[in-house]
């Protein structure tokens, strides 16, 4: 689906560029140009942002990983 229209940026680019390491809406301004028109995509580009965070987060259970 298409977040951006502006710049023709969809939510599956955003979330590969969660996955490279971009976890701020800045990041995603230089990287993809999202929110960099009109910002009406703003709000839904944080939160998948922030859908991606939470799934990275480990659980109340989680077992450290070794280093």
């Amino acid at each position: 689906m298409y977040v951006c229209l502006c710049n023709k940026v969809t939510d599956r680019q955003i979330r590969d560029a969660a996955r490279r390491g971009c976890c701020r809406l800045d990041d995603l301004r230089v990287e993809l140009g999202v929110a960099t028109c009109c910002g009406a995509c703003a709000e839904t580009a944080e939160g998948l942002l922030d859908e991606r965070q939470q799934n990275n987060a480990p659980g109340p259970f989680a077992l450290p990983q070794p280093a």
